[in-house]
């Protein structure tokens, strides 16, 4: 009886919007009624608003707040119909998303450290930061010359995970039902720049290099794809302008092997190819400021 009141229940919430039906005879697809696709089933989204709605009613503290909502994000990776992010989903459900959605306890640990979590620009934070490593995972934006950046945003590809933790419900935009504070107008980085500046620089491109050079640390770890903005001979620039280029390491998810090399021209021809991901070790030079990091 519990079973048939619950599924008598109007659909609202998440479910309303990402969960789909699943037709037996239609060998799969995901395509709804209303033509859309949607990342789960209704019966995980289900799931996911009744426990979503459980955890602000708790009252929970902010450290058992943040490990309830881990354990639901979690769960949802592992239920999902889309690759990786939320910008659109597939058209017939993934073997996976057939699973039922199962919360387990994510693993915890006393922190024996002071610690600091910024949001904002990250420029006005290097002023105020001395690490001793700095790792930049740049948003990439497009790589097509003639169109300026998609009105899908790097930050938008993760809209649904904050959609779960802030559950706010705010108005939606498009097919994906993504966040209107999603969009282009909030969601655009410098880094995705698609234009040039007057001297036919990548704008993007003079953005890494600010960061490399205002960043206040001895090492930085840069991680930049053949979809990103910056030229391979403008980054390469960038890059041995102010530091020193110590090691590269090419990452072929596919082929799962991360092949090293200190050649600059030879990533730099890897890098003017297609899905291309490279990690730079950079070692900072401060020639006239060598007392900072000794």
């Amino acid at each position: 009886m519990i079973i048939s009141i619950f599924c008598l229940q109007k659909t609202a919430g998440f479910t309303e919007h990402y969960g789909g039906e699943v037709n037996p005879g239609n060998g799969g697809n995901a395509i709804q009624i209303d033509g859309t696709k949607k990342p789960w089933q209704k019966k995980n989204t289900r799931k996911l608003d009744a426990i979503r709605r459980e955890i602000d009613a708790l009252k929970l503290d902010k450290i058992a707040k943040s490990a309830a909502l881990t354990s639901l994000i979690l769960a949802l990776d592992q239920v999902d119909s889309a690759l990786d992010h939320f910008a659109s989903y597939l058209k017939d459900w993934s073997p996976r998303s057939y699973k039922d959605l199962k919360l387990r306890v994510p693993r915890l640990w006393k922190n024996q450290t002071a610690n600091a979590v910024l949001c904002g620009d990250v420029f006005q934070a290097l002023s105020s930061i001395k690490p001793d490593l700095a790792y930049y995972n740049l948003p990439y934006g497009s790589n097509n010359d003639k169109m300026p950046p998609s009105r899908v945003q790097h930050a938008s590809y993760y809209h649904l995970w904050t959609a779960v933790c802030k559950n706010d419900h705010p108005p939606l935009l498009g097919k994906a039902f993504r966040r209107e504070d999603s969009s282009n107008v909030m969601a655009a980085s410098i880094f995705e720049e698609f234009r040039t500046n007057d001297s036919g620089r990548f704008i993007a491109t003079e953005a890494i290099e600010r960061l490399l050079k205002e960043i206040l640390c001895p090492w930085i770890l840069l991680s930049y794809s053949s979809r990103g903005r910056a030229a391979a001979e403008e980054l390469n620039e960038a890059i041995e302008k102010h530091e020193k280029l110590v090691e590269i390491v090419e990452v072929d998810y596919k082929k799962n092997v991360m092949p090293s090399m200190k050649w600059t021209h030879q990533w730099a021809r890897k890098l003017r190819e297609s899905n291309r991901e490279f990690l730079f070790l950079i070692r900072k030079s401060y020639a006239k400021a060598a007392t900072k990091f000794k």
